[in-house]
């Protein structure tokens, strides 16, 4: 039994990376659609959001000097890369993947609409929402919890390299209280930067779920999806 029949996951492009300091590892990525595979296989309709932070981060461009919206549409562009990985590794094993990008290149991908993408998932299509928002000064995050509402996700899955949300950073604080369950509201009075408020917002007014994992343990994604496993669950009050 899975606990959810369409899911969002959004995957960090950091997690692409393996263990190189940058670009694409496709080993990792053949593992990561591996467990799409599982969780489709299982009776799942599932829609991907993939970062684009293993190519190029727009802040980090900004800082440097350059300007923001040119950093922020050089990551945009990173995200179309990582789908297209990610596309190409799913069909390779058999699976059926569509790239839906934001921003228009025909001669790439399909253009994203909330109608196109509902149509793939319910035609046991893989959707990869690629671009973010489309738009300059949005995170991926953000993009993630709009395509999640836009295509009627029953959850969002944030895999990330932490196992759930914490009152600090594990990384920094080993002894750090872990939540097993915590709302957004909660999320937002504490300032937990597990997503950007706005992305939290958005899941919070649309109802949606946020379910916090590690996407480097192996297996993990199909085990929260059966409602097991090690995760946070981010819920309305």
């Amino acid at each position: 039994m899975i606990s959810y029949k369409r899911i969002l996951l959004k995957v960090s492009g950091e997690v692409l990376m393996g263990d190189q300091p940058f670009g694409i590892d496709l080993d990792t990525v053949a593992r990561i659609a591996d467990e799409v595979i599982a969780c489709v296989k299982l009776g799942a309709q599932v829609a991907l959001v993939i970062g684009g932070g293993n190519i190029f981060r727009g802040l980090a461009g900004a800082a440097k000097g350059m300007d923001r919206v040119s950093a922020d549409h050089m990551g945009i562009m990173a995200t179309i890369m990582n789908a297209l990985a990610m596309q190409g590794v799913l069909k390779s094993k058999g699976i059926d993947a569509r790239v839906l990008s934001a921003i228009a290149m025909p001669t790439v991908c399909e253009t994203y609409s909330p109608a196109q993408g509902i149509h793939h998932l319910q035609s046991g299509r893989v959707v990869i929402c690629a671009a973010g928002t489309g738009l300059p000064f949005f995170t991926t995050d953000t993009g993630a919890a709009l395509r999640a509402a836009e295509l009627q996700c029953d959850a969002l899955f944030k895999g990330t390299s932490v196992d759930g949300v914490y009152a600090e950073d594990p990384k920094k604080h080993p002894n750090s209280k872990r939540f097993d369950r915590i709302t957004f509201s909660e999320i937002l009075a504490k300032d937990l930067r597990i997503m950007d408020p706005a992305a939290i917002a958005l899941a919070r007014d649309n109802g949606i779920p946020v379910i916090v994992f590690s996407i480097r343990e192996p297996g993990a994604v199909l085990q929260v999806l059966k409602g097991a496993g090690r995760f946070t669950i981010v819920t309305k009050d």
